[in-house]
């Protein structure tokens, strides 16, 4: 796939959209690295283009109703084509269901669910014409709700059916369609959430650390790079037969069928 093949990464910044840029960077000629944060982006811009890729950088807030424009727009002026999208970025907030304001609860739906909505109907034409892949990035607390994950299993489980609706699409447009929904991987968002977690249960840091496997079931923290591999994978050519698919990678944590 490395000739002349374009991959659009959100949130690649950090955690699973850094790693999963780079990673990337193996199998396409040229890596759209989007995200907020323009200083994090030239380091992995760096780590890309090390890896083999040409790198372009694009800072902006998918939450905003003119970036996809800006995002496709900048891709195809430079490239002239999209063959991959992985829909990255969002954050939801882990607020109590009963504490949560409207405010918070549209807030983390707005990057997440339809950032990446409006993000592949913009791009969805530049993938018809090259047979393309996207991957929405779910998470496990849409198989699996809390009180306190309300708004994030909302915003994931609407993202998975999202999902399936582009792949029916994708079925004739000629374009796979895919999320994928990872468990409890090690990120900054992750060692964030442990900062909080902690005290709510009379732990230090480094006891959560250590304690919230077991709690969740599981053997261990998955790393950004397992994500990324698998996600490389589900757009590779590899993969092509399979869309309107929800792939879970979480080390056992939801324990449902």
């Amino acid at each position: 796939m490395k000739q002349n093949s374009v991959a659009i990464v959100t949130g690649a910044s950090q955690g699973i959209g850094r790693s999963t840029a780079i990673r990337l960077a193996t199998d396409f000629s040229a890596v759209i690295l989007v995200a907020r944060n323009g200083d994090a982006l030239k380091e992995v811009a760096d780590a890309v283009r090390a890896a083999g890729a040409e790198p372009l950088n694009i800072v902006l807030d998918l939450s905003k109703v003119e970036s996809p424009e800006t995002v496709v727009k900048t891709t195809l002026d430079r490239y002239g084509r999209v063959d991959a999208l992985l829909n990255i970025a969002g954050a939801v907030p882990q607020i109590d269901l009963f504490e949560m304001t409207d405010e918070q609860w549209y807030a983390g739906m707005e990057l997440k669910l339809h950032g990446a909505r409006r993000l592949t109907i913009r791009a969805w034409d530049a993938l018809k014409a090259n047979k393309g892949s996207v991957v929405f990035m779910s998470g496990s607390a849409a198989l699996d709700p809390k009180p306190g994950f309300a708004a994030v299993a909302a915003t994931n489980a609407a993202i998975i059916a999202m999902a399936k609706a582009f792949a029916e699409q994708g079925i004739e447009d000629g374009v796979q369609v895919n999320s994928m929904v990872p468990g409890a991987v090690m990120t900054g968002r992750r060692k964030s959430f442990l900062e909080k977690w902690a005290p709510a249960h009379h732990m230090s840091v480094e006891e959560a650390t250590k304690k919230f496997p077991e709690e969740a079931g599981i053997s261990r923290y998955g790393q950004p790079e397992e994500i990324a591999e698998l996600l490389a994978f589900m757009v590779s050519p590899a993969a092509k037969w399979m869309t309107g698919t929800s792939v879970r990678m979480d080390g056992g944590e939801v324990k449902g069928i």
